[in-house]
């Protein structure tokens, strides 16, 4: 079996939650920070991985406490989440076949059954897996003055979600190519397929919030104890 690497980009400052913090270090149950939320959460799924956190060279809030793993090291984040998870590749000693699975640290509220089935998926799939969810809402396309301009079909559309994961061969040529390119990639999946490749879509669960406004904040919390009951 091939060794699980985890890398949490966590070097963003979450500006649209308008707070004293980035939003990675404020608070949910407990009184514990999304953080550590989040890693306790990627530890119990998989607690020999072996974890890369991308953090800010600055960072003022981060305490090694809210680390569960054994084995992991930090390195510093970029500019932007595609050169944070290319530090955190660089600094691996991985091989080549190792399977990597980067997930966003402003989801805390991830299952461990989510995860197992995205691991699952990116081990056996040759151009790995990510989470996501089929498109459920009406889509619609506005215009240049944000009225409404036309509805667009959400056949086959999917909300891409994190973790997502790839051979770490892959990865590192799919972002190395997207920055020679001068591609600006939101996400992992992206910079794979531009390479022509189709990672597999395994589909999530919908209380996999990603934390961006102030009031996800309440609803990270709702989730989270309604997953305890």
């Amino acid at each position: 079996m091939s060794q699980i690497w985890l890398i949490v980009p966590a070097a963003g400052q979450g500006r649209r939650m308008g707070a004293d913090k980035p939003k990675q270090y404020l608070t949910l149950a407990n009184e514990q920070p999304v953080l550590a939320h989040t890693l306790a959460r990627l530890h119990s799924a998989f607690p020999s991985a072996r974890l890369v956190l991308c953090l800010d060279a600055d960072d003022r809030w981060f305490s090694p406490r809210w680390v569960p793993f054994t084995d992991w090291q930090r390195v510093t984040g970029g500019n932007e989440r595609m050169d944070s998870v290319l530090n955190a590749l660089h600094a691996m000693a991985a091989d080549d076949n190792d399977v990597v699975m980067v997930h966003d640290v402003a989801r805390p509220c991830i299952t461990v059954d989510d995860l197992q089935a995205l691991y699952q998926a990116a081990a056996t799939h040759p151009a790995g897996a990510l989470l996501a969810m089929p498109v459920a809402d009406t889509m619609k396309r506005a215009d240049d003055q944000c009225q409404s301009a036309r509805t667009e079909p959400r056949d086959d559309l999917w909300h891409a979600l994190t973790p997502q994961g790839f051979r770490y061969a892959l990865l590192r040529r799919a972002l190395e190519t997207a920055r020679q390119q001068r591609t600006l990639v939101t996400d992992e999946a992206s910079a794979v397929e531009a390479l022509g490749e189709c990672p597999q879509l395994v589909s999530g669960r919908r209380d996999n919030l990603k934390i961006t406004h102030p009031d996800d904040l309440a609803l990270a919390a709702a989730i989270m104890a309604a997953q305890t009951r």
